[in-house]
């Protein structure tokens, strides 16, 4: 620091504030003026754009009441269940029971999901967007021209499974299907087992891979028919029963 003295000179830091004198009328009105190397502070940002850490979502618990053709496994997907479908059995295994298969509808089961309903997109108030048009004959006609298509017989059934298998995290091959299908029904949809001990029971094994009524509709796959004897519908819930009891498919070599 410099010493004290009558000769120290004035300061000539850039920020240090000078005094103007603006005439007004016959007053003198003195503003402060800053240097003119000082930098100009920015304008404060608006609420708008101010930048603002989001806290982590915590989870929440929602109540399911079980519908015709739900499974667990299609419950934990639909609702983005951490831990998956087991971790739903868990949480609800009093209400359940010992056998997570067997859920029946009108159960209630408690659900722990982060999953957040999708947020609208803003659109510019000078050129507001305009309703897209609804293609004429429904919204299954918008996307047939980008649909992929099958052959209508077992090649084609399979590939089909394999597709939305693919899609819903269940495993499998074709070779795997294929096995297991032509040694439970030769590749007949139609076919149905009316002798075995599940006929005796009321519950006939049925279409390609012979499952029998309470097996589908706990592992029926959604976007699939409800139908068993559906090709399509059939091999897909087959093959998640299949995943859940064997971890795939391709594990099974004789009655399942």
């Amino acid at each position: 620091m410099p010493a004290r003295g009558k000769h120290r000179r004035t300061g000539t830091n850039p920020i240090t504030r000078r005094v103007v004198a603006v005439g007004t009328g016959g007053a003198a009105l003195t503003l402060p003026l800053l240097g003119a190397t000082h930098a100009v502070a920015a304008e404060p940002q608006s609420a708008a754009v101010r930048s603002v850490p989001q806290a982590a979502q915590p989870a929440k618990s929602l109540t399911h009441t079980v519908a015709k053709g739900d499974s667990l496994y299609r419950i934990a997907d639909k609702y983005d269940v951490s831990g998956g479908w087991k971790q739903l059995y868990k949480d609800n295994r009093t209400t359940v029971g010992d056998d997570p298969k067997l859920i029946h509808p009108g159960l209630k089961l408690k659900v722990k999901t982060v999953k957040a309903p999708a947020a609208k997109k803003a659109t510019p108030s000078s050129a507001p967007a305009k309703p897209a048009a609804k293609p004429a004959g429904g919204a299954a006609q918008a996307t047939q021209a980008s649909a992929k298509t099958y052959a209508n017989n077992l090649d084609g059934w399979i590939r089909e499974a394999l597709d939305i298998m693919a899609q819903k995290g269940i495993p499998g091959s074709y070779e795997g299907i294929h096995r297991n299908v032509m040694r439970e029904s030769s590749g007949n949809p139609q076919a149905i087992n009316n002798w075995d001990s599940n006929a005796a029971k009321g519950t006939p094994s049925k279409g390609l891979l012979q499952v029998i009524d309470p097996t589908f509709a706990a592992y029926h796959v959604e976007g699939t028919p409800y139908d068993p004897y559906d090709p399509v519908a059939n091999i897909t819930a087959a093959c998640n029963y299949a995943a859940d009891r064997y971890g795939s498919i391709d594990n099974v070599n004789g009655p399942y």
